[in-house]
């Protein structure tokens, strides 16, 4: 995918991740009334996959993100917001053919609700020919998740494009299902998340999504299911810990224990953004995965999608019980 957002040579950042998918834009009330009874809001931005992209860059990485952005106030945000956090975005498209999408979050009485206007967004006209082969072959990772899959057939081919031309250039393929039923439904994705996570290298879903996607309430039954995959499985949203599924065998790794939870929105992605960064610094599997932990434990203890998200100088920090000092 070649850039049209500015100037800059294209072939000099080799990214260690790559990942691509839709960034919208959000628009949050600045007060808890809700949207109904608001006239002020922020104007803010998310996306799982730029979620991801931006965690990776703070906690010391090269991350390469792309996508389709309408070529509008919306879409010009996001990119120069994403290239601010050290995230690549030289294969960015920005085009007139389509708008940015728009999400709008309320929060009223302790309820979070999200409402989508991304039907026919830019990002949904994504095409396999959008890809940019060269640039995935460079990188060691490519993430890529179920909700681009959920946006329309062309960009469902188009993941699963990127994914055959990781496996052509020995690109390790990391698939986050993040399963939205606002999207599709139940029966339509399921059939296809899980032809997904058979190429993936590392599969990760929450455990509450395995449970639909496997039709099972059963955790012996879905491990089992997972021990059926050629990958790696690494469980989200289990029991106070996150599961290894490797071959066999089955390891728990423990949470982090939050002092608070303000906002669980970005957890998942904050974690994959940990994990990435554990396997590129050369951690255990078991190690990343306790990093993937503790960043999704730092991220629900702020509001806001990647905001949260912390750099690495204040992951040692916290690992070190570095305490804060304000003069």
């Amino acid at each position: 995918m070649s850039t049209s957002t500015n100037n800059e040579p294209t072939q000099m950042f080799q990214p260690d991740v790559v990942t691509f998918g839709e960034s919208m834009a959000l628009m949050m009330p600045d007060n808890s009334k809700g949207i109904e009874y608001s006239s002020g809001f922020q104007s803010l931005f998310g996306g799982a996959e730029s979620n991801v992209a931006i965690g990776v860059s703070r906690l010391g990485h090269r991350i390469g993100w792309f996508g389709r952005l309408g070529k509008d106030p919306f879409g010009r945000m996001i990119v120069k917001k994403i290239r601010g956090e050290g995230v690549d975005v030289s294969r960015v498209q920005l085009t007139a053919e389509a708008p940015t999408g728009l999400m709008l979050r309320e929060t009223v009485s302790g309820k979070s609700s999200v409402y989508y206007y991304r039907k026919g967004s830019a990002a949904s006209f994504m095409r396999p020919e959008h890809l940019d082969e060269s640039y995935i072959a460079q990188a060691k990772y490519l993430h890529v998740t179920g909700i681009t899959m959920a946006l329309s057939e062309s960009a469902r081919e188009t993941v699963r494009e990127a994914v055959r031309m990781a496996k052509r250039n020995g690109v390790k393929v990391c698939f986050d299902p993040n399963l939205r039923l606002k999207l599709w439904s139940l029966d339509e994705a399921r059939e296809v998340l899980l032809e997904v996570a058979k190429e993936a290298d590392y599969f990760m879903p929450g455990l509450d999504e395995l449970k639909l996607l496997y039709q099972t309430e059963s955790f012996e039954e879905i491990i089992g299911r997972l021990k059926e995959l050629p990958g790696v499985s690494i469980v989200k949203g289990g029991d106070n810990e996150t599961y290894i599924v490797e071959g066999d065998s089955l390891t728990a790794v423990p949470y982090f224990k939050a002092e608070q939870v303000v906002d669980t929105v970005g957890a998942g992605d904050g974690f994959c953004a940990g994990f990435y960064a554990g396997l590129l610094k050369g951690y255990s599997l078991q190690e990343a995965v306790r990093l993937g932990n503790l960043i999704g434990c730092m991220v629900v203890q702020m509001e806001g999608d990647w905001e949260g998200i912390p750099t690495w100088e204040q992951v040692e920090a916290f690992l070190n019980n570095v305490q804060h000092v304000e003069r």
